[in-house]
């Protein structure tokens, strides 16, 4: 029987331990009055800002670079691998996507 008490208190430990740092977070930020976690990292709605070269596309979400491009990451960080940062206008490694017409 003890043992099978140590294993249900072994066991709930994390859940308490847990529990406990989170209500003690949360009372340190309401003591100092901070309204919530903020993170380091531009969020995207900041990073559309001014960027003429995002696209959103529906069920993807929003792009970088030329979408039509063949090599697109299709992320809203990374254009591509052969050009990650560089403008899609005159790149060496462009090759367009070429679709099917269903007649």
């Amino acid at each position: 029987m003890l043992i099978i008490a140590l294993i249900f208190i072994v066991g709930l430990a994390p859940a308490c331990i847990s529990a406990y740092l989170s209500i003690r977070e949360d009372r340190a930020a309401k003591d100092y009055g901070v309204g919530g976690a903020v993170s380091p990292l531009p969020s995207i709605t900041r990073m559309l800002e001014g960027n003429d070269d995002m696209h959103y596309v529906d069920g993807l979400g929003y792009m970088v670079g030329d979408i039509t491009c063949d090599l697109n990451a299709r992320s809203p960080y990374l254009r591509c691998a052969i050009n990650p940062l560089g403008p899609c206008d005159g790149c060496s490694a462009y090759a367009p996507r070429v679709f099917d017409r269903q007649v």
